[in-house]
Protein backbone atom coordinates (compact mmCIF):
# COMPACT_ATOMS: atom_id res chain seq x y z
CA UNK A 1 0.00 0.00 0.00
CA UNK A 2 1.38 3.27 -0.95
CA UNK A 3 2.08 5.46 2.27
CA UNK A 4 -0.35 8.37 1.00
CA UNK A 5 -3.14 5.27 1.08
CA UNK A 6 -2.40 4.36 4.72
CA UNK A 7 -3.05 8.00 5.59
CA UNK A 8 -5.80 8.02 3.77
CA UNK A 9 -7.18 5.18 4.94
CA UNK A 10 -5.87 6.06 8.76
CA UNK A 11 -7.98 9.73 7.89
CA UNK A 12 -10.86 7.65 6.79
CA UNK A 13 -11.22 5.47 9.61
CA UNK A 14 -10.38 8.76 12.67
CA UNK A 15 -13.74 10.47 10.15
CA UNK A 16 -16.07 7.48 10.59
CA UNK A 17 -15.10 7.14 14.68
CA UNK A 18 -15.36 10.48 15.45
CA UNK A 19 -18.09 11.56 13.31
CA UNK A 20 -18.12 15.25 13.43
CA UNK A 21 -17.50 17.83 10.65
CA UNK A 22 -13.59 18.24 11.62
CA UNK A 23 -12.84 15.15 11.11
CA UNK A 24 -14.89 14.72 7.28
CA UNK A 25 -12.86 18.18 6.63
CA UNK A 26 -9.28 16.56 7.98
CA UNK A 27 -10.51 13.28 5.46
CA UNK A 28 -11.14 15.34 2.54
CA UNK A 29 -7.72 17.86 2.62
CA UNK A 30 -5.70 14.61 3.14
CA UNK A 31 -7.47 12.67 0.50
CA UNK A 32 -7.34 15.56 -1.42
CA UNK A 33 -3.45 15.16 -1.34
CA UNK A 34 -2.65 11.91 -1.26
CA UNK A 35 -5.39 10.28 -3.79
CA UNK A 36 -5.61 10.97 -7.64
CA UNK A 37 -8.28 12.30 -9.08
CA UNK A 38 -9.44 8.98 -10.52
CA UNK A 39 -9.19 7.86 -6.90
CA UNK A 40 -11.27 10.51 -5.47
CA UNK A 41 -14.07 9.92 -8.05
CA UNK A 42 -13.98 6.42 -7.22
CA UNK A 43 -14.53 7.04 -3.83
CA UNK A 44 -17.29 9.41 -4.55
CA UNK A 45 -18.97 7.84 -6.92
CA UNK A 46 -19.16 4.26 -4.64
CA UNK A 47 -20.43 6.40 -1.42
CA UNK A 48 -23.29 7.93 -3.97
CA UNK A 49 -24.24 5.13 -5.66
CA UNK A 50 -25.06 3.11 -2.98
CA UNK A 51 -27.36 6.18 -1.42
CA UNK A 52 -31.32 6.65 -2.35
CA UNK A 53 -31.36 8.84 -5.18
CA UNK A 54 -33.00 11.78 -3.47
CA UNK A 55 -30.05 11.37 -0.46
CA UNK A 56 -27.27 11.53 -3.14
CA UNK A 57 -28.62 14.53 -4.71
CA UNK A 58 -28.79 16.43 -1.68
CA UNK A 59 -25.05 15.43 -1.06
CA UNK A 60 -23.81 16.32 -4.17
CA UNK A 61 -25.62 19.89 -4.19
CA UNK A 62 -23.84 20.45 -0.94
CA UNK A 63 -20.88 19.65 -1.99
CA UNK A 64 -20.91 21.29 -5.66
CA UNK A 65 -23.37 24.18 -4.30
CA UNK A 66 -26.75 24.15 -6.02
CA UNK A 67 -27.37 27.13 -8.29
CA UNK A 68 -30.24 29.03 -6.03
CA UNK A 69 -32.90 30.91 -7.10
CA UNK A 70 -32.49 32.48 -10.36
CA UNK A 71 -31.64 36.38 -10.20
CA UNK A 72 -33.64 38.71 -12.55
CA UNK A 73 -32.00 38.56 -16.46
CA UNK A 74 -30.35 41.53 -17.50
CA UNK A 75 -29.90 41.63 -21.02
CA UNK A 76 -30.72 38.20 -22.61
CA UNK A 77 -33.39 36.74 -20.43
CA UNK A 78 -33.07 33.29 -22.29
CA UNK A 79 -29.29 32.74 -22.30
CA UNK A 80 -29.63 33.55 -18.60
CA UNK A 81 -32.27 31.10 -17.99
CA UNK A 82 -30.18 28.40 -19.65
CA UNK A 83 -27.61 29.39 -17.73
CA UNK A 84 -29.18 29.03 -14.47
CA UNK A 85 -30.95 25.61 -15.38
CA UNK A 86 -27.19 24.36 -16.34
CA UNK A 87 -26.30 24.91 -13.04
CA UNK A 88 -29.64 24.05 -11.00
CA UNK A 89 -30.08 20.88 -9.67
CA UNK A 90 -32.90 18.82 -10.30
CA UNK A 91 -35.11 19.63 -7.38
CA UNK A 92 -34.82 23.08 -8.41
CA UNK A 93 -35.17 23.01 -12.52
CA UNK A 94 -38.85 21.13 -11.39
CA UNK A 95 -39.98 23.49 -8.53
CA UNK A 96 -39.08 26.47 -10.81
CA UNK A 97 -40.32 24.76 -14.09
CA UNK A 98 -43.56 24.25 -11.91
CA UNK A 99 -44.13 27.60 -10.67
CA UNK A 100 -43.27 29.14 -13.78
CA UNK A 101 -45.73 27.18 -15.35
CA UNK A 102 -48.63 28.13 -13.14
CA UNK A 103 -47.79 31.51 -13.51
CA UNK A 104 -48.24 31.73 -16.87
CA UNK A 105 -51.80 33.04 -18.24
CA UNK A 106 -54.42 30.90 -20.13
CA UNK A 107 -53.14 31.52 -23.79
CA UNK A 108 -49.13 31.20 -22.63
CA UNK A 109 -49.52 28.03 -21.06
CA UNK A 110 -51.85 27.05 -24.25
CA UNK A 111 -48.57 28.51 -25.79
CA UNK A 112 -45.73 26.30 -24.06
CA UNK A 113 -47.67 22.49 -23.80
CA UNK A 114 -47.90 23.18 -27.70
CA UNK A 115 -44.21 24.21 -28.07
CA UNK A 116 -43.16 20.83 -25.77
CA UNK A 117 -45.67 18.80 -27.37
CA UNK A 118 -43.48 18.64 -30.54
CA UNK A 119 -40.34 17.51 -28.97
CA UNK A 120 -40.01 14.03 -27.97
CA UNK A 121 -40.00 12.92 -24.98
CA UNK A 122 -37.00 11.96 -23.21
Amino acid sequence: MKPGHRRTARALEFALTLGDADAWSDFAGLAAHHLTEAERAGLAFAALARLAPEQAERVACLALGAAGAPLPAFLAVMDEARLWASLASRAERKAYTLAAFEALGGSDRAAFLQHVSGRAAA
